[in-house]
């Protein structure tokens, strides 16, 4: 948390990491393409696709969790059934599809409401 605004704070991102999965995945690009040199416009779409989709999922998806409001130690949310203080649950994955139907899975906290019993991952 911020000492000044208690607003929450972002966590680092992976950059080094996303650094080396691109370099690995330009490589993998750029070899396709030297086996392919008569693709199509089409089939270079598909290969960056294939090539890429899974890397900005990845991206989005640790960008999404580098949030200390993703783990409640903060403020709580409230439950959107009856607008109780909710509570920590444990850490769960919570699981999307991004741009190109990629698969995101999210670790974070998921809360619980003591009064309802209604369950939600907190917004990050």
């Amino acid at each position: 948390m911020d000492c000044v605004s208690g607003a929450p704070m972002p966590r680092p991102l992976p950059r080094d990491r996303w650094l080396a999965d691109a370099a690995e995945r330009f490589a993998a690009l750029d070899a396709w393409r030297q086996e392919h040199p008569r693709a199509t416009w089409t089939e270079i779409e598909a290969a960056v696709e294939a090539q890429l989709g899974p890397l900005r999922a990845q991206v989005l998806g640790d960008t999404a969790v580098a949030s200390d409001a993703t783990d409640l130690r903060g403020e709580r949310p409230v439950c959107p059934v009856c607008g109780g203080p909710v509570t920590a649950a444990g850490r769960r994955p919570r699981h999307l599809r991004g741009e190109g139907d990629q698969p995101i899975a999210l670790d974070r906290t998921y809360a619980r409401c003591p009064a309802c019993d209604s369950g939600l991952f907190p917004p990050g």
